[in-house]
């Protein structure tokens, strides 16, 4: 066998082995775009569940405390904006963020009128709203992650070179920027309000409350597409 020969054959393994690797580092990226495109749609279905329930929430505390006509107007304009569609992630977290505040000073009117904690109705529709609550922020998590592995890929060498072939880029991350407002609002329904001036600010659950189970301890998340492994 000539030298020619080996140099050939040398030469089409190596083009063999970029085209297989290229043609990996293609199907890679398609899985995880489609990963964090399904988790971000995961993510909208519980966002319209969230946007769904406040209407009712702020009908059953009108009912108890009507003149406070400027915390309810402010809840919806926050709402509207927060249900307009065509929202990036980074911008409908700006939305959500502002809503959730508003949501606080909501709940903080409620604690001031104990017939009104005790109503089997607020109590239902605050614990809907602490579950999707608690839902949007395990889908947030997993949305995340998948981005964070996606924009790796997308800026390292050498999957950059087949990103910028095939028009691959950066996905936004869903985030909650102020730390008042990362998780649930939450109303003490054993505490009577005080008696004197404005209740206190409406109180927030810990972070990573788990109704339905989710996500379960190894990582899984029925329902949803597993996460990649890095």
């Amino acid at each position: 066998m000539g030298t020619g020969t080996i140099i050939g054959i040398v030469f089409a393994v190596l083009v063999i082995g970029i085209l297989a690797w290229a043609i990996g580092a293609y199907y890679g990226f398609v899985r995880l775009r489609n990963l964090v495109q399904e988790a971000w749609r995961q993510i909208d279905v519980e966002l319209h569940r969230r946007h769904d329930l406040i209407p009712n929430l702020v009908e059953t505390i009108k009912g108890y405390a009507s003149h406070e006509r400027g915390v309810f107007e402010e809840v919806a304009r926050a709402r509207a904006m927060a249900a307009a569609p065509g929202a990036s992630p980074a911008q409908q977290a700006q939305q959500e963020n502002v809503l959730s505040q508003a949501l606080g000073r909501l709940f903080a009117v409620a604690e001031a009128y104990p017939q009104l904690q005790a109503s089997d109705n607020f109590q239902q529709l605050q614990r809907e709203l602490t579950n999707t609550e608690d839902r949007i922020a395990s889908g947030r998590r997993f949305y995340n992650a998948n981005v964070r592995t996606l924009n790796t890929k997308v800026e390292t060498f050498p999957s950059n070179i087949i990103a910028g072939m095939f028009n691959f880029t950066r996905a936004e991350y869903f985030e909650v920027d102020d730390p008042g407002v990362r998780t649930a609002p939450q109303v003490s329904f054993g505490q009577a309000g005080p008696s004197q001036g404005m209740p206190p600010q409406g109180q927030y659950p810990p972070a990573g409350g788990q109704p339905g189970g989710y996500p379960p301890a190894d990582g899984g998340q029925p329902g949803w597409p597993q996460q990649p492994q890095q």
